[in-house]
């Protein structure tokens, strides 16, 4: 089967992109933070992980890490690191990169995704590593939750494994929210006056979900920070996957 144009064209970006934004980044190293370095640089993985596929979202991963290394870290002109921090900084680099390439593969929706905060990104990265280390599902289950209340400045959140009853609200794949199969305008409306679905999955396959209650009177979240909330569940329905059943709690 031919590979679709979408992925080609990400996959011919891949590894160019990141020493291109990498170059460009130069004349402001001395100027900006290595972590905010490393931001614009995953902006880019993303941005590539969304178009394609998963291999095209690793391969920018790879490359941004080496030219975030070999560009923006000292000693410069050399793959060699001088300071810690900076080492934190390419590993954390690396590691949300094909993160973010892992759920690409499950929901090109993640397109719209430009994850800019720090504070966001640890929480992705932390996420995922659980999930990759094989932690219980029920320790993901429960970060995840705490997350979500933080993240969407919830007053409750509680997680349902098994059959989807009922027609609730639901935060989609792309961070919008439907009502009775209808467009929400979240800005305008604001959040609707009953608990809220945010469902975990992979594979085209619902495992559970999380049942959020909004605190009354709040402006909702931002899209960046909704969407970073749906892929927070994507990584407990891996979770789910791997490990099996986990019961109501």
């Amino acid at each position: 089967m031919r590979m679709p144009l979408r992925d080609r064209i990400a996959l011919a970006v891949a590894l160019p992109a990141p020493l291109v934004v990498a170059l460009a980044l130069v004349p402001f190293r001395t100027h900006m933070t290595s972590a905010n370095l490393a931001l614009i640089l995953v902006v880019i993985v993303v941005a590539v992980a969304a178009l394609g596929s998963q291999t095209a979202g690793v391969l920018a991963a790879l490359s941004a890490a080496a030219w975030f290394d070999f560009f923006l870290t000292r000693p410069y002109q050399r793959f060699t690191i001088s300071q810690g921090d900076d080492i934190t900084t390419t590993l954390l680099l690396l590691a949300v990169g094909v993160a973010v390439s892992q759920l690409a593969a499950h929901a090109r929706t993640l397109k719209l995704v430009t994850v800019t905060d720090a504070a966001h990104l640890a929480r992705i990265h932390e996420t995922a590593s659980m999930v990759q280390g094989g932690a219980s599902p029920y320790a993901v289950v429960d970060q995840v939750r705490q997350q979500l209340v933080e993240i969407l400045g919830l007053r409750g959140c509680r997680f349902e494994h098994g059959t989807l009853l009922g027609r609730h609200p639901r935060l989609e794949q792309d961070g919008m929210l439907t009502v009775a199969r209808a467009h929400w305008d979240l800005d305008k409306d604001g959040w609707p006056g009953e608990e809220i679905e945010l469902r975990a999955s992979v594979g085209g396959r619902y495992l559970g979900r999380f049942m959020m209650r909004p605190e009354p009177g709040t402006p909702p979240p931002p899209l960046q920070a909704r969407l970073v909330a749906v892929s927070l569940a994507d990584h407990v329905g891996a979770a789910l996957d791997t490990a099996g059943p986990v019961l109501d709690r």
